[in-house]
């Protein structure tokens, strides 16, 4: 930790940004992970070879509802931060 106490503002601002983007793909894969897992289990019975009709339907339409709620989620949750940064 004492590292950082020798680091110039642009390096920790170059830090921060690389920590940000780690952040960033993080929740990219978890999105992607627990969106396959909940699509699957929904609407794949028996798995095969390949998706029938409905079970593609039923999969695209699992993905969109999945990320239009991640999507409000998230910015509900940005828009809760800012409000609590502004209060301080």
């Amino acid at each position: 930790m004492d590292n950082l106490s020798n680091l110039t503002g642009a390096q920790k601002d170059e830090l921060m940004d690389q920590v940000k983007q780690q952040i960033a793909v993080a929740n990219a894969q978890e999105l992607l992970t627990k969106m396959t897992e909940k699509c699957f289990k929904k609407c794949i019975s028996k798995p095969g070879t390949s998706l029938d009709s409905s079970e593609q339907k039923c999969v695209a339409m699992c993905m969109d509802r999945y990320m239009d709620s991640w999507n409000l989620i998230s910015k509900a949750y940005s828009m809760r931060l800012q409000r609590e940064r502004n209060n301080m």
